[in-house]
């Protein structure tokens, strides 16, 4: 397999996008703007133009293995596909690590820890930078492969683009500011100095809903700390991260800091590499099954950890909400990303005076949603990811159904290629029904009611999950009542969409353990140490 055009494979007769003919469930609505929160629309400063040419594209992607500071083959030769979720068919072939090219991997790392740790946080702040600048003009470019893999519109592939790269920019500032402190003991008998030391080399292991912005969001404040890493992205969707590896190289990340391997056995590349006493930290972003299955290896090690797990997000909404708004937010908070988000709303609690009218607005409003490829004009619903997840989503859809639930839209999955469901919104859910106690993972939107602030509250934390959660009212002392007793890392209050590289992300109970992004993004990556000082001018 070549490690560069080689791999990659087009099938006869796609033109260089692909005009398939979107579905829409009502042709003559309006199209709505991309679900990012204005902050993460395309700015100035990011230049946005049509999709590009997808064959020309993907010959600039890396399609080996980066170890150390070349592209390579797997050692054994095997390689795997990834494939466009539109039409199902393959894009790409690439390399599939084997366990010892996930050793290489943490060799390469270990050997440059030492000078990279050294390595001043100005000239580490300045690498960040320069990619950030690069990610920008290569915006369209990492746009497009994310919608080519993961499905997503086009115009949402941009918004990430912008929120991701603001990782990049936020921690090249944050960089020169690990800061530890002085101080007298209380005896007076020493001086106490502590200092934020890089915890040494990190497995990072990304999802496949945000391709690049689950890589900066811990690759970045990883380098910004001195930590050499190797990344293993999802099998589903690694075209953005080998990208983005090539990115970091062009903007002058020396060889070794970061590594890559992806491959068909994500087992294959985790487990030796956690079982290696060399390691120093484990950062994962996926399931909670998984999760637990990578902590318990992790207790083994007594390695540091960060989890971001999964999610079960209540979208709550009183009688005195601004409905306008509440509808604007909801489409944000399920919608965005097909509802591929962990973050994503999973269970909405209207109250009973409201449901109705709420139900009814946001039926119409998925009604204006076109499904089809994302790289098409009009197109605001790509597909989910693969069969299985359409599949899933599907059983969720009918066991409510079976339950007693009504569909107000949707139910049933696209026609044609692709792995396309339709945006569906539900009422009548049986209390304890599948689909209020799993993650949904797509555009479905199952509303519950409620009559009183206590059940509200009940109701939203009647989940082992702790991530994200939505409060909607004009009530600013009920959203501080509230907020003290919901069992989550995260709420978006009159919003629904609240991630920020400047804000700490991250959930509570079986949502995960750390926090991303913010002043504290960079923590997780060092250790902290503590300096006895004998006072010289103490006789004690």
């Amino acid at each position: 397999m070549g490690v560069f055009p080689g791999g990659f494979c087009m099938p006869a007769g796609i033109p260089p996008i692909s005009r398939w003919h979107p579905r829409t469930i009502n042709p003559g609505a309006p199209v709505p703007v991309a679900w990012w929160g204005q902050s993460h629309l395309s700015r100035k400063d990011t230049p946005m133009t049509d999709p590009l040419d997808v064959s020309a594209l993907l010959t600039k992607v890396p399609t080996g293995l980066l170890i150390g500071d070349t592209w390579r083959d797997s050692s054994d030769g095997s390689t795997y596909t990834v494939d466009n979720p539109a039409t199902g068919q393959t894009i790409a072939t690439l390399a599939s690590a084997t366990s010892d090219d996930a050793l290489a991997a943490l060799d390469a790392a270990c050997e440059v820890q030492s000078s990279w740790a050294r390595t001043p946080a100005r000239e580490r702040s300045e690498i960040l930078r320069r990619a950030f600048d690069l990610i920008n003009e290569r915006a369209e470019e990492f746009a497009t492969l994310m919608t080519l893999e993961m499905g997503k519109p086009i115009a949402e592939a941009r918004g990430e683009v912008t929120y991701g790269n603001e990782f990049m920019r936020w921690f090249s500032e944050e960089a020169v500011r690990t800061y530890g402190r002085h101080g007298q003991t209380p005896e007076g008998t020493h001086r106490m100095l502590t200092v934020r030391k890089p915890v040494g080399p990190c497995l990072l292991i990304t999802p496949w809903n945000f391709p690049l912005a689950m890589a900066t969001r811990k690759v970045a404040p990883a380098i910004a700390a001195g930590c050499t890493m190797v990344l293993k992205p999802a099998r589903l969707t690694p075209l953005t991260a080998q990208y983005f590896a090539q990115t970091m190289l062009d903007a002058g990340l020396p060889a070794g800091v970061l590594n890559v391997v992806s491959g068909a056995s994500a087992s294959a590349i985790s487990n030796p590499i956690m079982e290696d006493d060399r390691l120093r930290k484990v950062s994962f972003t996926g399931s909670t099954p998984v999760g637990k299955q990578l902590l318990k290896k992790a207790a083994d090690k007594v390695l540091r950890t960060s989890m971001e797990l999964g999610g079960n997000a209540p979208f709550i909404i009183f009688e005195d909400a601004d409905l306008d708004l509440a509808v604007e937010g909801a489409m944000g908070a399920k919608m965005r990303n097909i509802g591929e988000a962990c973050t994503a709303a999973n269970r909405f609690l209207v109250h009973d005076s409201i449901a109705q009218d709420f139900s009814r607005r946001l039926a119409e409003r998925f009604n204006q949603l076109t499904l089809g490829n994302g790289l098409d004009d009009g197109v605001t619903v790509g597909p989910l990811v693969e069969a299985k997840a359409r599949e899933n989503v599907a059983k969720l859809v009918d066991d409510a159904v079976t339950e007693g639930a009504t569909v107000l839209t949707g139910g049933t999955a696209g026609e044609g290629e692709g792995y396309f469901y339709q945006p569906t919104v539900l009422v009548d859910v049986a209390p304890g029904a599948r689909i209020l106690t799993e993650e949904i993972f797509g555009p479905v939107a199952p509303i519950i009611t409620f009559t009183t602030e206590e059940e509200a509250i009940q109701l939203a934390n009647d989940t082992e999950y702790g991530l994200a959660s939505y409060l909607f009212t004009r009530d600013y002392a009920r959203m501080f009542r509230i907020s003290d007793q919901l069992e989550f890392g995260l709420l978006g209050f009159n919003s629904g969409v609240i991630s920020n590289a400047a804000a700490p992300f991250g959930g509570v109970k079986q949502s995960g353990i750390g926090r991303e992004g913010g002043t504290e993004g960079i923590d997780e990556y060092t250790q902290l140490q503590y300096i006895g000082i004998r006072d010289p001018y103490t006789d004690r």
